[in-house]
């Protein structure tokens, strides 16, 4: 990638979102990706967006799905309309259905945003090669292991990729929750894009959440989870059905960049 790039980088609920909004070709992006991040040090992921017919494509920098940069694509798609609240499209990576997202600017220039999220392939409990069941959440394009048992950092970052390939996964979640006060630690790692991240919020993870304790309880749940950048919150069904809310805010928009390495 040789040519002059334009992004926007926001904060949704303190997971930092670069979205490079010049055209690069996908076998480019994991790299221009890690070019950029090193730009923006603060950036936790990257995606690339692109017009659609009836709203905005995004390609996370390694396929995977993400909520919060879908919520972050569309407050970008409706900063370039003008407009202040609305419906949009986003056609996002990971998964084949489009996600729909609404998005409504308050009044300190914020934004709050709803996802109808994907539903999970399947949600349950599976069998580790060490012997141990535990919750697996599988979503198209990543998958989510549940924790309510603290772990040391180190290991928790040790056995992310080794999990990862045992469960065949595209990416992996390891989401620490505790039940009781109702906080979330996410650890994401996705290895097409050669990533691992304590991530400050998890959209999908959250979800994940959801899922596992909609089914586990046979009842809907609607789970705020407080996490190191702010408050995501659940709302799911034991049907399926699972609407996440949170916060947008536009930190800055950049043209004529050069990301070489």
């Amino acid at each position: 990638m040789t040519g002059p790039l334009s992004y926007a980088l926001l904060d949704p609920t303190g997971n930092m979102t670069l979205l490079a909004e010049t055209s690069v070709p996908e076998a480019a992006q994991p790299l221009t990706a890690k070019r950029l991040m090193a730009l923006e040090p603060a950036t936790e992921q990257v995606g690339f967006v692109s017009d659609t017919d009836d709203g905005i494509g995004l390609r996370m920098a390694g396929g995977e799905f993400c909520g919060n940069a879908s919520m972050s694509a569309a407050v970008l798609y409706l900063l370039r309309k003008g407009g202040d609240r609305g419906e949009v499209t986003v056609h996002v990576s990971g998964t084949p259905q489009p996600v729909p997202v609404t998005a409504e600017r308050r009044p300190d220039g914020t934004w709050r945003g709803s996802v109808v999220m994907p539903k999970p392939l399947s949600v349950g409990r599976e069998r580790f090669s060490d012997g141990t069941e535990r919750p697996v959440v599988r979503f198209p394009g990543i998958t989510h292991v549940i924790l309510e048992t603290e772990m040391v950092q180190t290991e928790a970052e040790r056995l992310a990729p080794v999990w990862c390939r045992e469960l065949e996964s595209e990416a992996l979640g390891l989401m620490f929750l505790d039940r009781e006060r109702g906080v979330l630690k996410p650890l994401v790692y996705v290895p097409s894009a050669d990533t691992l991240f304590w991530e400050s919020s998890c959209a999908s993870g959250t979800t994940a959440v959801g899922a596992y304790l909609a089914a586990e309880s046979g009842m809907a749940v609607r789970a705020p989870l407080k996490q190191p950048g702010g408050t995501l919150e659940i709302e799911a069904d034991p049907d399926g059905k699972l609407l996440l809310k949170g916060s947008v805010r536009l930190v800055r928009q950049v043209s004529g960049v050069r990301p070489e390495g």
